[in-house]
């Protein structure tokens, strides 16, 4: 009877030690959800009202810049921007267009000098336009960033910088392009990283609540770093001591097990 009940015992702590050591490797699935606020009956009700505001072009933005005419061959010398070769780590990457000087200008052949730092693309393209009338014939000229540039770090499948053709940006776009969060990534606090105006603006976004839609960091701007934060999950799937003590835990105690089932 005595040596029964001992067994059982033992036999209870080693299915509660093992189901602990199984419990806190598992990940919850409680905030891996986006949008747990966002119920069928009010999701033609929810509207995105974070601001979106244009970017501005800075020193070192490279613009790509396109002007065209009714004579393809007078536009010729016009288009022809230098190439800049951009590295980030390892990675490489050429971008064609014109290069936005420490003074805010660039230099276009035949137009010459133009001042371009603090405008938007669209007011960059008017004053180009306004210029290029006096040597063309009724251009038609295109601005946009060539270098839109935004960094996502941390707990995504596929870290790294992403350059982005469209200046309204928003941050499942960016976390699309890294192939959304892994298991691991925090939900509830994922964090941008801004510089304006030479000062470091930092921004916290919620992806399980739709007060995302709300946030002023919602909409990305050049230069953003994005960084997903690791779960208490991912923390302790990479502490290799812990997972080594529990498994000599465990090991230990399917021995004692094992030597007290053959002595009875």
């Amino acid at each position: 009877m005595i040596q029964d009940f001992n067994r059982e015992r033992i036999r209870r702590i080693f299915i509660g030690i093992t189901g602990i050591c199984l419990i806190s490797s598992c990940v919850s699935t409680r905030n891996v959800t986006y949008f747990q606020d966002l119920s069928a009956a009010k999701r033609s009700e929810v509207e995105a009202v974070a601001k979106f505001t244009e970017p501005v072009i800075q020193p070192d933005d490279i613009l790509s810049i396109t002007i065209n005419t009714t004579d393809p061959q007078s536009t010729a010398i016009v288009n022809q921007p230098s190439t800049t070769i951009l590295t980030y780590g390892t990675f490489r990457q050429d971008i064609t267009g014109f290069i936005v000087d420490k003074n805010g200008e660039i230099k276009i052949t035949q137009l010459g000098t133009v001042k371009v730092g603090g405008l938007t693309t669209f007011e960059a393209r008017e004053r180009i336009t306004k210029l290029a009338r006096k040597e063309l014939k009724d251009p038609a000229v295109s601005v946009r960033f060539a270098n839109f540039k935004v960094s996502v770090l941390g707990e995504v499948n596929r870290p790294g910088s992403y350059n982005v053709s469209n200046e309204k940006v928003n941050i499942l776009d960016v976390l699309s392009l890294a192939g959304d969060l892994t298991i691991y990534g925090k939900r509830e606090n994922i964090t941008v990283i801004r510089e304006q105006n030479n000062k470091k603006e930092i921004g916290r976004l919620n992806l399980n609540t739709t007060d995302i839609f709300n946030n002023p960091f919602y909409y990305l701007k050049q230069n953003d770093i994005v960084y997903v934060e690791p779960n208490k999950a991912k923390v302790i799937s990479v502490n290799a001591g812990a997972r080594t003590t529990a498994a000599v835990l465990i090991s230990a105690i399917s021995t004692i097990v094992l030597i007290f089932t053959r002595l009875n």
